[in-house]
C-alpha cells in the first residue's frame, strides 16, 4: 500500500502470482551496533557483523591504512562507501583501483583486498557462502535451520566477460520516477534510498509485504522505527505480536517475510536508510530506468 507519490505505486500494476498461504513465520532480527561490542577489533579498525537467511553485513569502523582482505572468496560481494571523505584501494587479480567516497562497488571472486586510504566506514555485504563471516555473524545461532519462507540463494547471471570489479558514484540527480539509487550485481541489491531530513510524516507511510524473500534495513545516519505485522491466519499458534522496533546508527533491521511492514524516519536532522536483498529483486529490476547498472548485469530469462 503506497501513496500515489511514491514510485512504487506503479509496481502495482505489474503482473503477481497467486499470494502464498504460509504456515510458519520468523520473526525480525536486529542488530544495533551503536550498542554492542563489535565481532572483529584490530589495528584495522572494528567490525560488526550480523546476518539474514541469504546475506551477511560487516559494518567497519576503519583506520587509515587498515587493510580488510578475502582468501579465496567464493563468490561477489559488495561494498558501500557511505561518506565522500573516505576512499579505498582495492586490489583484485586484475590490478589495484582506488575508489572515492559515496561509492558503492561489487568486488569478484577470489582473493581481494580493501585498503583504506583514510580513515572511516566501509560496509561489506558478503552470502553465506562466506561461512567464516556467517559463523561469526552476532546472530548466527538463528539461521542454524532453514527459514520457512525464504527459497534457497541463487545468484544472478554474470555479465558477459565474466565478473571484474566495478564502482558506482552514488552521486546521481535524484528522479521522482524513480526509488532510490539502485544497484544492482549477481549476489545483492542496494538501494540507498533518498535521505530524510527530519521525521518522516505519519499520514504518508507505505506498509507492504514481501511474499519471499528478506529486507536488509540498514541504518547510516539517524533513527528509525521499524513497524512490522503479521498475517493472522487459521492457525492462532502462528500468530506474532506487532513490532515497532526503534533503530538509531548504525543498525540492521531483517524483515522477513510475508511481515507488512512500514518504517518511519524518526531523527530530527538526516535520516540515511539503505535497503539490501539477496538476490536482486525482480520486480523493481522490471522497472525501466530504476537500476542504474541494469546494463552490467544481465536479469535471470
Amino acid at each position: 500500500m503506497y501513496v500515489q507519490s511514491d514510485p512504487r505505486s506503479t509496481l502495482a500494476s505489474e503482473p503477481k502470482p497467486a499470494t502464498r498461504v504460509h504456515e510458519s513465520f520468523f520473526g525480525s532480527q536486529l542488530a544495533l551496533f551503536y550498542e554492542t561490542e563489535p565481532q572483529a577489533s584490530d589495528s584495522n579498525g572494528e567490525t560488526w557483523i550480523s546476518r539474514g537467511q541469504n546475506f551477511v553485513v560487516a559494518y567497519s569502523k576503519g583506520q587509515a591504512g587498515g587493510s580488510f582482505a578475502r582468501v579465496a572468496q567464493p563468490d561477489e560481494y559488495a561494498l558501500i562507501i557511505p561518506d565522500r571523505e573516505t576512499s579505498v584501494e582495492i586490489t583484485t587479480a586484475d590490478g589495484t583501483t582506488t575508489v572515492p567516497g559515496y561509492s558503492v562497488a561489487f568486488i569478484p571472486p577470489g582473493d581481494s583486498t580493501i585498503k583504506l586510504l583514510t580513515g572511516g566506514t566501509i560496509v561489506r555485504l558478503f552470502t553465506p557462502k562466506s561461512e567464516d563471516l556467517a559463523a561469526a555473524a552476532s546472530n548466527a545461532k538463528a539461521f542454524g535451520g532453514a527459514h520457512p519462507n525464504v527459497p534457497p540463494f541463487e545468484p544472478w547471471p554474470e555479465p558477459p566477460g565474466g565478473l571484474t570489479l566495478k564502482w558506482y558514484t552514488l552521486d546521481v540527480p535524484e528522479d521522482p520516477n524513480r526509488f532510490g539509487r539502485i544497484y544492482r550485481c549477481t549476489t545483492f541489491m542496494i538501494n540507498y534510498l533518498t535521505p530524510r531530513n527530519g521525521p518522516r510524516a505519519r499520514d504518508k507511510v507505505s506498509p507492504h509485504h514481501h511474499d519471499d524473500f528478506e529486507q536488509c534495513s540498514l541504518a547510516l545516519t539517524g533513527a528509525f522505527t521499524h513497524h512490522l505485522r503479521w498475517p493472522w491466519t487459521t492457525n492462532m499458534n502462528t500468530w506474532r505480536e506487532d513490532e515497532h522496533l526503534f533503530c538509531g546508527s548504525p543498525s540492521i533491521c531483517v524483515i522477513p517475510p510475508p511481515s507488512i511492514h512500514t518504517t518511519t524516519a524518526e531523527g530530527p536532522d538526516v535520516n540515511q536508510l539503505v535497503d539490501i536483498f539477496s538476490p536482486p529483486r525482480m520486480d523493481f529490476s522490471a522497472k525501466p530506468g530504476w537500476v542504474l547498472n541494469a546494463d552490467d548485469y544481465p536479469m535471470p530469462e
